[in-house]
């Protein structure tokens, strides 16, 4: 009898620790996106999709949201807010390097890139009966630059002043996010607007669509940007992507890529098991979005990374011959 009871405490002890082991497996992490009518929010959505079709193997659930974009996201990974982030090349780098957004607060030492991810176009779309046609053209036009803390808010900035043109004084600034802009184009009460997108994006697609014809605006010209900015490089919006544009050549304009970011703080193993998720299913992942498309493992190692590599990411790309053992 002694003996039964000793073998029934064994076995209980086991069961606990077997049901422990299973809560403290199943976590719960968080990817920042962006506005819902862009690129971000839904390829946010793809890697949630393709991690959460083998949680029941590793026991991490991904959801994502909605957020005010690259800035707001390099900061709520950095708060401990949202576990993963979606950011711009460019805002990487900036906060990386303690500049731009972040000059008073210093480089942002505990922030870990993962892998990059689709190109983005610095776009601008503006109203055919605005008389819009080249950047010197926006002087003293209604033009939305981008909600403060977005990616395309920097990036129109950073066009605008190698155009030589004043934003602050020479264009009737708007501060809409991009999931406004459509409408008030169509609606007349802004006469342009930039976004940095992937494409093809909701937004512009919708903008396209409406009675108010409208056309994408060369960015030419921007030697210099090139020259100073690292994280930019040429890019080309194809026209066969919107049809009911005016356009019917490709727009020729520059672009950053869009990377995926992380903590120091978020574990290896759940790092380890989203990367080793994504770049196992790659396939699967590029045809959730078209702007996903074109995406390949080598491109996505070595492109557009300016914060130090995740351990958890390393260790895979390590595993999978991505990265050489000392690196």
């Amino acid at each position: 009898m002694k003996g039964l009871i000793i073998v029934l405490i064994v076995v209980v002890a086991v069961l606990a620790a077997v049901m422990l082991f299973k809560v403290e497996r199943k976590t719960l992490v968080t990817i920042g996106t962006g506005g819902v009518t862009g690129v971000y929010y839904p390829t946010g959505g793809a890697i949630a999709q393709i991690v959460n079709k083998t949680r029941a193997t590793h026991g991490i659930k991904v959801a994502f949201e909605s957020t005010g974009g690259s800035v707001f996201n390099v900061n709520a990974v950095m708060s401990g807010d949202l576990d993963f982030g979606i950011v711009q090349s460019d805002r990487q780098y900036q906060a990386v390097n303690g500049i731009a957004d972040w000059q008073d607060k210093g480089p942002q030492q505990d922030l870990r890139a993962i892998c990059s991810l689709h190109p983005e176009a610095v776009t601008l779309v503006a109203a055919v009966d605005s008389g819009i046609e080249t950047l010197d053209d926006l002087r003293g036009k209604r033009v939305n630059i981008g909600n403060p803390g977005s990616g395309q808010r920097g990036n129109a900035i950073d066009v605008l002043t190698t155009a030589s043109i004043d934003w602050k004084s020479e264009l009737k600034a708007e501060g809409l996010k991009a999931a406004e802009c459509a409408k008030m184009l169509q609606d007349g009460r802004i006469d342009a607007f930039f976004y940095t997108v992937g494409h093809p994006a909701g937004a512009i697609t919708e903008a396209t669509a409406g009675k108010r014809k409208v056309r994408f605006v060369s960015i030419t010209g921007m030697e210099l940007l090139l020259e100073k900015y690292p994280y930019y490089a040429n890019a080309t919006i194809p026209a066969k992507l919107y049809p009911n544009a005016a356009n019917k050549e490709n727009t020729e304009t520059v672009g950053v890529v869009t990377t995926f970011l992380t903590s120091v703080k978020v574990s290896e193993e759940v790092v380890y098991t989203v990367v080793k998720s994504l770049f196992e299913n790659l396939e699967e992942l590029k045809t959730l979005h078209p702007a996903l498309e074109i995406l390949s493992k080598k491109e996505m190692v070595e492109s557009g990374l300016s914060a130090p590599i995740h351990a958890g990411a390393l260790r895979y790309y390590r595993e999978a011959g991505l990265m050489g053992a000392e690196e």
